[in-house]
């Protein structure tokens, strides 16, 4: 794949680059090592300083960095300012909060003298240099929930972007710069997918962290596995989104469109397979239909448009075999199931609700990415709880019900690694991310997050 901007709302090449050859890959891991000798010896204020500095360029070229992302890949211009405001909070989070998550732990002075010492603790002290494959969909996002933990707990970072997102990755390097952070404390790879192995195989990359396919994510922790290093894995989602009997259907209705089409569907935390309880079934697919096909689908650098085309034509046409293959086996398109007729260039397609899915149609089992929702009605919470956990993925899922009887049974047996109930998925500097099954392990954010890569050394003092 060519490491290039095309507008997917165009098809048209906009900028292309050339990737790094073996000489430039290895000025910058040399310069990663170099960096991190020094750089792990700065204090959580001096790190805490630069990375409010950031905080703060960022805001100032908000609009410009969204314009880009819109740009290289699709999403409405306002979820994109959006995203990068949501990027400066979690900086400012971090530098915040960076040193009370990595204090010493202290055990109780018994077992301390129990275990032989005089005293003891655990210091959580960083790895090295963090390669981050990175994909497309949340290009400055995903890139600054890894970075920001990563340099504050004083790692390095090399971040290997997708390719059809070079302006955003190169963004970050630079942003980072004229915040302060030392040469080589966070590096931009322009390089092709093949040139990742030989990258995480060397010896000055201590870690890993990938948010992207479930292929990718195999690949990534087989090698990082061979060669005994540390991984964090956030893959693909199919996340359920339950409506039961006693939940506020307005307020269910109204948010499961947006949990459905943020980011134009491709999002592995949007819902995708909405279970609805079948004393409000009928209602609920009624008043949802209405409203996906109601949104406007269009120029994404346009403040009225709802849904932006998808990311790359290839995505497009996924997207399509599996609609395809779910109609053909006998699914109704209540609404969409198709290319947009106005819009002939660009890769758009209607946002579509599918019913009358079986197991035996592709779209049960595989992530949907764009959007495209399905419904099941089922009579029970039992049968909405097998319904949901009835996938390969178990990145988060959404209930809607006021019963708190029902609320701890969904807490006890749904599986995934979130559970929102009365909303739609979000994430938040605070609160731990990531998945179960084949939607990865590890987390991200909060202190599960930046404890990822961190060595914690037990320190013992004798008498």
């Amino acid at each position: 794949m060519a490491i290039a901007t095309v507008d997917p709302a165009t098809g048209e090449t906009l900028k292309t680059f050339d990737a790094l050859d073996a000489s430039g890959i290895e000025d910058r891991l040399a310069r990663a090592e170099q960096t991190f000798r020094a750089y792990r010896t700065t204090t959580f204020a001096e790190r805490g300083e630069l990375l409010r500095n950031a905080a703060g360029l960022l805001e100032a070229g908000q609009d410009g960095i969204a314009r880009t992302m819109t740009t290289e890949m699709g999403k409405p211009l306002a979820a994109a300012r959006a995203e990068a405001a949501k990027c400066a909070k979690t900086m400012r989070w971090y530098a915040d909060h960076a040193e009370e998550l990595l204090a010493d732990e202290v055990p109780d002075p018994a077992d301390a003298k129990d275990a032989g010492a005089s005293r003891a603790y655990v210091r959580y002290r960083p790895l090295g240099t963090v390669l981050a494959v990175m994909p497309w969909n949340f290009p400055l996002w995903q890139v600054i929930r890894f970075a920001a933990p990563a340099l504050m707990a004083g790692n390095t970072c090399l971040l290997k972007h997708a390719s059809n997102v070079p302006q955003t990755a190169l963004y970050v390097e630079d942003l980072l710069r004229r915040a302060g952070f030392p040469e080589g404390c966070f590096q931009t790879l322009l390089v092709g997918s093949g040139a990742i192995e030989d990258i995480l195989r060397d010896r000055r990359v201590a870690a890993a962290t990938l948010t992207g396919s479930e292929p990718a994510g195999r690949s990534v922790a087989s090698i990082a596995g061979d060669e005994i290093k540390k991984t964090v894995l956030e893959l693909g989602g199919s996340d359920p989104y339950i409506v039961l009997p006693s939940a506020d259907l307005d307020a269910a209705v109204r948010t499961a469109v947006t949990a459905r089409v943020q980011n134009n569907g491709q999002s592995c935390i949007a819902a995708k397979r909405f279970i609805v309880h079948t004393d409000v079934y009928d209602e609920f697919a009624v008043r949802f239909t209405e409203r996906m096909a109601a949104l406007t689908v269009g120029d994404p650098m346009e403040e009225s448009t709802d849904v932006g085309p998808l990311a790359s034509e290839q995505g497009r046409a996924d997207l399509e075999e599996l609609v395809d293959d779910a109609v053909n086996r006998g699914a109704a398109a209540l609404c969409g199931g198709k290319r947009p007729e106005k819009l002939t260039a660009g890769w758009f397609y209607e946002p579509t609700v599918l019913a009358g899915i079986t197991p035996e149609m592709r779209i049960h089992r595989e992530e949907a990415f764009g959007p495209v929702a399905t419904l099941y009605r089922v009579n029970s919470l039992d049968e909405a709880i097998a319904t949901a956990n009835d996938t390969p993925f178990g990145l988060s899922s959404n209930a809607w019900t006021r019963d708190e009887e029902e609320q701890q049974r969904l807490v006890r047996d749904i599986e995934a690694g979130g559970l929102f109930f009365n909303g739609m998925t979000a994430s938040h500097p605070a609160l731990p991310f990531g998945g179960v099954k084949r939607s990865g392990y590890g987390r991200e954010l909060a202190g599960h997050g930046i404890r990822e890569f961190c060595n914690a050394t037990t320190v013992w003092h004798g008498a």
